[in-house]
């Protein structure tokens, strides 16, 4: 049986009274398929959303394949017809097992309301969530951990096990989930959650119910689709924590965590204007890059002294090259004297990367941009540049980025360092249209910003003066 609603088309099988399919309307895979995304998994005989699983293996056997009648109280949900009902009953007379699964659909909403009537069963029984039930893709990289999760008595765990695992308590919700997409069960009464590693990348999870003494009625809620910020923070449960804007390379970072949470409503803030995340990331880079506009003024400063005041840093280390106290003493007296922070490069530096790596997490996590569109080749935000532009344009500025900063580094490393945009350049050519972008409008913004300091500040700054800076006229002094 097929229930659709504005959101999702979902299939029914009678054998066991599971979930079989279940598409999601407005998200699709990617060219030239572009079918719509489907969250159940295809892939093997394994238990479905909504299974029930009792340790008696026959009764198991029976509930799971048993054939169950199924009706339906609507052909179609709409805004003219808003919610509809659907029972699937299962009865064997000779066991005395009864089972009843009723679902409400909501034709706007990814959630579905259930309850589960048992009769027959004396032991507990599990509620199973599916297997890779709403896990689309098993990416990688720095997208944090996918696979299974829980929250139970208001502790979240993000865990695959490596076999099975159960974690007994009060339960709020457990889930499956990937980079864009997730499924969730939220059992109203439950012991426990239970996760089990099926196979290389397979994972299945469910909750486990007390004890019925023979009959017993559940409820539940079953929310499966995308991760939209706002559709999982309505359920009040904390399940927008899935999203993990904290999460950069090997761990959860709680500063990037606080940075990145601000950056990702202004940038749908910009959006609500432009209507176009491609703008909309130029105008936040450009906003971020004016913020910190003075910290990379500071930061380019110091370098700069540091290149014009490196033959006098020469002549000291060579003088006093045999007393390395003598040494150190009189290379802080040379930084007083021309008052330059040897550091004062790299602070700024430091300052800013929390803001750039939660820049960086929310444009490589959110699902917003998954589907978006910018100009002409660039129709999807969210995968790599089909033919490269963007990622080469970025080499190209990070190479003009690093001829025009200054450096204290001797030729021969200065010469090896330009291998850098290079490697960039092929690291970037995988990543997504719209961290390319972002990338490359900063690179811009940062080549601008020096030339410009160069001309109309430096020329003519007293200090760069008085440290011999008429000599450096060309863009590497």
């Amino acid at each position: 049986m097929t229930i659709e609603t504005d959101l999702v088309r979902v299939g029914l099988s009678n054998r066991g009274g599971v979930i079989q399919s279940w598409e999601l309307k407005r998200y699709h895979t990617a060219p030239p398929e572009k079918k719509p995304v489907q969250l159940v998994y295809q892939g093997g005989k394994f238990k479905g959303p909504l299974s029930i699983t009792v340790a008696n293996p026959e009764i198991d056997k029976t509930i799971r394949e048993g054939l169950y009648g199924i009706e339906k109280d609507f052909t179609i949900l709409d805004a003219a017809h808003p919610v509809g009902h659907v029972t699937m009953q299962f009865h064997d007379s000779a066991t005395h097992l009864g089972v009843e699964k009723r679902l409400t659909f909501h034709h706007d909403s990814y959630v579905v309301d259930v309850s589960v009537d048992l009769e027959g069963v004396t032991e507990p029984y599990d509620v199973g969530l599916g297997t890779n039930f709403g896990i689309v893709e098993w990416g990688s990289g720095f997208i944090g951990v996918i696979g299974s999760a829980w929250r139970v008595d208001d502790k979240i765990e993000k865990e695959t096990p490596e076999k099975e695992l159960e974690r007994k308590g009060t339960v709020q919700w457990v889930v499956l989930h990937d980079k864009y997409f997730i499924s969730v069960l939220m059992p109203k009464q439950a012991t426990g959650v239970l996760a089990k590693n099926e196979g290389e990348k397979i994972v299945s999870a469910g909750v486990r119910m007390a004890a019925s003494g023979g009959a017993s009625s559940v409820g539940l809620q079953l929310y499966a689709g995308p991760k939209e910020h706002d559709s999982l923070r309505s359920l009040n449960v904390g399940l927008e924590e899935m999203i993990d804007f904290g999460f950069f390379i090997f761990g959860s970072w709680a500063v990037v965590k606080a940075v990145a949470k601000p950056i990702f409503y202004v940038l749908r803030f910009i959006h609500g204007y432009t209507y176009n995340y491609g703008v909309t990331i130029v105008l936040l880079t450009v906003a971020i890059k004016l913020l910190f506009a003075p910290l990379q003024y500071k930061s380019y400063k110091s370098m700069k002294m540091m290149r014009v005041i490196q033959p006098k840093i020469a002549a000291v280390q060579e003088k006093y090259k045999g007393d390395r106290d003598r040494l150190n003493k009189e290379l802080m007296k040379l930084y007083k004297d021309q008052k330059v922070n040897p550091l004062g490069g790299f602070l700024p530096m430091i300052l800013q990367m929390p803001v750039f790596v939660a820049l960086f997490n929310v444009l490589y996590t959110t699902i917003d941009l998954r589907q978006a569109p910018f100009m002409l080749w660039i129709t999807d935000l969210s995968v790599q540049d089909p033919y490269y532009v963007l990622p080469i344009i970025m080499g190209v500025t990070m190479f003009i980025q690093q001829k025009i900063t200054p450096t204290t580094m001797d030729p021969t490393q200065a010469k090896i360092m330009l291998v850098l945009p290079v490697g960039m350049t092929f690291l970037f050519v995988n990543f997504p249209a719209g961290l390319v972008l972002y990338w490359l409008t900063n690179n811009t913004l940062t080549i601008s910003q020096q030339l410009l300091t160069d001309r109309f500040v430096f020329r003519n700054h007293k200090a760069f003066i008085s440290a011999g800076a008429e000599q450096s006229g060309s863009p590497n002094a």
